[in-house]
C-alpha cells in the first residue's frame, strides 16, 4: 500500500472516502483530513484498504461504476460494513465540474468522489447477487454480438469480393452459433432462480416483450418493481426533461438513462405498437394527432416500462382490458 495512515491522523469525527478504481489499483482520498493512498486492486490490496478504513468513523464511501473492476472493492467494503455508493461516472464528472475542477487524474478523481460523498450523501449500493452479475455479463455479451452481427451483415451486403464474402458468411455463421449458446445460458440462469423466472414470466405476458427483451430488463433494470413508474422511466432514459426559463417553455426531450435498456425497449415498442391492442390504439392516436414517429414510439416505450414496473410491483401478469359495456 502506498502512503501511510498514522494513528495520530485518525479521529472519532466522521470521514468521507472517495475511491477511484482502475484495473490495476485504487486511489483513495479521505475527507476532511486529506489523507490519500493507493492500493493494488487485488485481494491483498483490498484487505489493506479495509484495515486502513477501519481506523476511521466512515460515514460514506463513493466509487464510480467501472464495469467489473469496481465489483471486488464493493464486495469487500460491503462485507466490512462500510456504506458504499456506486455512482455513474458522468454524474461524478458533472459534480467535479460544478466544484470548478476541470483537471482529471486518478488522485483528483478520488478527492472529488470524497467531496461528493460528503456533499450529496448518495444512497448506499448493495452488491448485486452473483447470478445477477452473470446475467448482466451474458446479456451485454449478447448485445455486443448482435451489434457485430449487424455490422458484418451490412459489410456482406456491400462487398463484391468473393473471398471476403465467403469469409463474412463464415463469421456470421459462427456468430449465430455464439448467440444461440448465449441465449441458452441466459435461459438456464433465469430458470434456475425462481424469482427471476417469475419476473420473466410477468414481463413476457406483455404483448411486445419477448424473452430477449425481458432478460435485458431483468439484468439492466433490476429496480423494476421496487420504484415508481416515473423513476423507472427516468432510469431507462425515457422521462421527458423540462426546458423552461422565465416565460420560455422549450420542447421536452429524453436524455441520459441506460442505453441498453432503451435499445431493448425500442424493439419491444415496435412490436407492441402493432400487436398490443392498448398500445396500438395509443400509438395510432399519437400519429393521427400529427406526432412524429420518433415521438410516438418513444411514448410507447415509456408506457411499456411503466406498465412492466406496475405489473412487477403487483406481482401479476398482463391482462387485456375488458371492453366497457354500452
Amino acid at each position: 500500500m502506498q502512503g501511510q495512515v498514522s494513528p495520530e491522523q485518525n479521529a472519532t469525527a466522521p470521514v468521507y472516502v472517495g475511491i477511484d478504481v482502475c484495473k490495476a489499483w485504487l486511489d483513495v482520498f479521505i475527507h476532511p483530513n486529506g489523507q490519500e493512498f493507493r492500493v493494488a486492486n487485488t485481494t491483498s490490496g483490498l484487505k489493506h484498504l479495509c484495515r486502513a478504513l477501519s481506523l476511521h468513523m466512515v460515514a460514506g464511501i463513493v466509487i464510480e461504476a467501472t464495469g467489473k473492476y469496481h465489483r471486488a472493492a464493493l464486495d469487500c467494503l460491503y462485507a466490512s460494513n462500510h456504506p458504499v455508493s456506486v455512482v455513474n461516472p458522468s454524474r461524478a464528472r458533472w459534480f467535479a465540474k460544478a466544484k470548478g475542477e476541470d483537471a482529471k487524474t486518478d488522485r483528483i478523481d478520488a478527492r472529488m468522489l470524497a467531496l461528493m460523498a460528503a456533499d450529496l450523501k448518495p444512497a448506499a449500493t448493495a452488491p448485486a447477487p452473483k447470478i445477477m452479475e452473470e446475467l448482466q455479463e451474458l446479456t451485454r455479451a449478447r448485445q455486443n454480438a448482435i451489434e457485430d452481427q449487424t455490422g458484418l451483415s451490412n459489410q456482406l451486403g456491400e462487398t463484391q469480393n468473393r473471398l471476403l464474402g465467403k469469409e463474412l458468411k463464415h463469421r456470421l455463421t459462427s456468430l449465430a452459433s455464439h448467440i444461440e449458446r448465449l441465449d441458452a445460458e441466459i435461459a438456464r440462469l433465469i430458470k434456475q432462480e425462481p424469482r427471476l423466472a417469475r419476473r420473466q414470466a410477468i414481463l413476457i405476458s406483455i404483448p411486445g416483450i419477448g424473452k430477449v427483451v425481458a432478460a435485458g430488463l431483468l439484468a439492466d433494470l433490476a429496480e423494476l418493481g421496487s420504484c415508481s413508474g416515473k423513476a423507472a422511466a427516468k432510469l431507462a432514459g425515457l422521462a421527458p426533461i423540462a426546458r423552461e426559463s422565465g416565460q420560455t417553455t422549450g420542447q421536452r426531450h429524453i436524455w441520459g438513462g441506460r442505453g441498453g435498456v432503451r435499445r431493448s425497449l425500442y424493439m419491444a415498442a415496435l412490436s407492441a405498437s402493432r400487436h398490443n391492442s392498448c398500445l396500438k390504439t395509443f400509438y395510432d392516436r399519437l400519429i393521427g394527432n400529427g406526432k412524429l414517429f420518433k415521438v410516438a414510439i418513444t411514448a410507447v416505450m415509456r408506457k411499456l416500462v411503466v406498465l412492466a414496473n406496475t405489473l412487477l410491483t403487483e406481482d401479476r401478469h398482463w391482462m387485456p382490458e375488458t371492453p366497457k359495456s354500452t
